[in-house]
């Protein structure tokens, strides 16, 4: 049978609607508020901060963008980064006797937050495609399951890094190249592979095509159930890449890490333009999305406008609002 799914042209030139542009407008737009409210706003040194905290949330984000497109949710990122960080920092603490402090521990530990990323992102997979469960239980079931076990893991308190350890480990997220952070380079790499492979490779079109109608992807003998899987895979790697580049910041692990991280990334993705339902992906638009938050964020910071507390709240507004945005394009189409 013809491949359906992949017989759209791996590219094609358009000019990007208005719809599309919105998300990078508001993006301006909040510079210009942020420049207006505050001087400090566009130093070097706060843009660099908010570009560093945004590519946790940035990298988890670009995985979620193509479990969402494909018609699949995530609800345990945030959870699941906590528990990554717990392990890989138990790992290198019991490995540290026998490798010392050096560049190879450093290694074996983001060889550990790696493999446990792809293993919790496998368990979720599996349990959507072939348990069949619906995976907004799943991942709220697997949210609570991770919480629970780095909360164990540090007997209800914080696992940290030894001191040695962390100093050596500091410059993966304080240094950079050419005056940029690491992190934001990782960030931006994931971002243009993220890109490419939605839009120009049969991974993402056959993403888009099960979002829209597994059904007819099936019969376009599209591998359902190994695409989705593939997705949670993906996803769960690039919590452990985030992890990976925040554990050096604090150093330390908890109950409370990653605490809303779904909220931001789920966010993230529904301001893009990707749709909730799956069919559609946008990943530079998940890009500008994940800005869009941290902006917020610290203008509201900077401007002392609205307690910090009330940030979750706000994204929760957030993704009220992109979803009824989504609906009315839907309704008037």
């Amino acid at each position: 049978m013809v491949d359906q799914a992949a017989s759209r042209p791996a590219s094609s030139f358009r000019l990007p609607s208005l719809s599309a542009l919105g998300p990078l407008l508001a993006l301006i737009l909040l510079v210009a508020l942020g420049a207006f409210l505050n001087d400090n706003f566009l130093s070097h040194g706060n843009i660099t901060n908010v570009l560093a905290r945004s590519a946790f949330i940035g990298m988890i984000a670009v995985g979620m963008t193509f479990v969402i497109t494909s018609g699949g949710l995530d609800l345990s990122v945030g959870s699941m980064a906590a528990f990554i960080a717990g392990v890989m920092i138990l790992a290198m603490n019991a490995l540290l006797p026998s490798m010392g402090v050096g560049v190879p521990l450093i290694l074996a530990g983001m060889v550990v937050a790696l493999a446990v990323g792809l293993a919790a992102g496998l368990a979720n997979g599996l349990l959507v495609t072939r348990a069949g469960i619906e995976p907004f239980i799943v991942t709220l079931g697997t949210m609570g399951i991770f919480r629970s076990l780095v909360t164990w893991l540090a007997d209800g308190g914080t696992i940290s890094l030894d001191f040695a350890v962390r100093q050596l480990y500091r410059p993966v997220y304080y240094s950079g190249l050419f005056g940029i952070a690491w992190p934001i380079i990782v960030f931006a790499l994931v971002a243009i592979a993220g890109q490419i492979a939605m839009r120009h490779t049969r991974f993402g079109r056959y993403c888009e095509a099960i979002g829209s109608n597994d059904k007819v992807a099936r019969y376009s003998a599209v591998s359902v159930e190994g695409i989705r899987l593939a997705t949670y895979v993906l996803l769960g790697l690039l919590v452990g890449l985030a992890t990976i580049m925040y554990v050096p910041r604090l150093g330390s692990a908890s109950g409370s890490t990653g605490m809303l991280w779904e909220l931001e990334a789920i966010a993230a993705v529904i301001i893009g333009g990707t749709a909730l339902k799956g069919g559609y992906g946008r990943v530079w638009g998940t890009v500008v999305g994940v800005l869009i938050l941290s902006l917020i964020d610290n203008i509201l910071n900077l401007a002392d406008l609205v307690s910090p507390y009330l940030n979750g709240a706000i994204q929760g507004v957030i993704i009220v609002l992109a979803v009824v945005l989504q609906r009315g394009k839907k309704s008037s189409a």
